[in-house]
């Protein structure tokens, strides 16, 4: 059986705000993953059965390995569809914002959010929401927003309106935001939702496939070559980290989601149970952290990179070049090792 996590107070205060409105838009955070796209479009589903108006917007656009998800089409990206966005958004009188805990997490969106006074509703699951929003359902323990989506809906008592389509948006995130099952996920009350989502007769081999086993060939060959190549391992500390230039990127034809789950790679090395992946965008360095067990990424994300995120699983940024993102990779080894002699091992040297 599912508990209720989320506040009654809260519940009966979202139903009033859904019953008391017609125009309902839905946001969620920069470079979309897909737990932020799966929670948005399956709430949009629900709320529209409801009879309500709803509609998605995003920063930018979707990642193309994310295509698939029921509704995508429908989404107005504000770097290809500035005026729609900005009637949306000026038309509603609810704001969703999901799977994000700050504004400056969604741009020039979160400018125009900003200045508007209709109620803004924050349904995630990132630690350390602002205080911006007029209602926040926000429970960093939950394995995605996805799920947050699933709870809110339950303990509304609209499960039923979860239809196919709908289910099929939650069970993206359910898979992507837990690495296919493999972390963030070990409360049984997850499988309990996991099983109800896929009462919907969803295609679940076919979700699977396209959110975690799908990449396209230049995708393929840049995250062997990172592999093979790129990725150095320090063993002593339990270390792996792998770091991609604009021209390696280039030289792959590089498309935003390639290197979807190449971070996660490293860690079917025994001794590695913590990988760092630092890829050179157009203004920042990104950074991308995994780890097994008892070690929190999450730690090093927020003290070393300006992000955040989850026990095992989280990211951050950089405002500088590729080797001040990799000097301070080499800080938190020695910060976290200062007994550890920082013996770097690349693949070719295990060969």
């Amino acid at each position: 059986m599912v508990s209720p996590i989320i506040d009654e107070n809260k519940i009966e205060k979202l139903r009033e705000l859904i019953n008391g409105v017609n125009n309902i838009a839905i946001t969620c955070h920069k470079s979309p993953d897909g737990d932020a796209l799966g929670s948005s479009l399956a709430l949009c589903h629900v709320l529209r059965r409801m009879g309500k108006n709803a509609s998605v917007v995003t920063p930018d656009m979707v990642p193309r390995s994310l295509e698939f998800i029921p509704g995508v089409w429908e989404i107005a990206v504000f770097t290809k569809h500035e005026a729609r966005v900005r009637r949306v958004l000026n038309e509603a009188q609810l704001i969703f914002c999901l799977d994000f805990n700050s504004l400056k997490r969604i741009d020039r969106v979160g400018e125009i959010i900003e200045q508007l006074t209709v109620p803004r509703v924050l349904i995630d699951h990132h630690l350390d929401p602002e205080d911006i929003f007029d209602l926040s359902i926000s429970h960093p323990e939950a394995s995605s927003t996805c799920e947050l989506v699933f709870r809110v809906l339950l303990q509304m008592g609209e499960l039923r309106l979860m239809d196919r389509l709908a289910a099929s948006c939650l069970y993206v995130g359910l898979t992507t935001d837990t690495g296919g099952f493999a972390y963030s996920c070990d409360s049984p009350e997850f499988y309990e939702i996991l099983a109800s989502v896929m009462r919907r007769r969803i295609d679940r081999v076919m979700l699977y496939n396209k959110a975690i086993n799908t990449f396209s060939a230049d995708s393929v060959r840049l995250q062997g070559y990172a592999l093979s190549e790129k990725m150095q391992l320090f063993p002593k500390q339990g270390a792996a980290l792998i770091v991609l230039n604009k021209e390696e990127l280039e030289r792959f034809n590089y498309s935003r989601g390639d290197t979807e789950s190449l971070v996660n790679k490293p860690l079917a090395i025994p001794e590695i149970y913590w990988s760092v992946f630092l890829r050179e965008d157009p203004d920042k360095i990104k950074v991308s952290c995994r780890s097994q067990g008892n070690f929190s990424v999450s730690d090093i994300c927020s003290h070393y990179f300006n992000g955040g995120g989850h026990f095992n699983a989280a990211g951050g940024e950089v405002a500088g070049t590729l080797d001040e993102a990799v000097a301070i990779f080499h800080q938190v080894l020695a910060d976290l090792f200062p007994e550890t002699d920082t013996v770097e091992q690349s693949t070719q040297e295990q060969q």
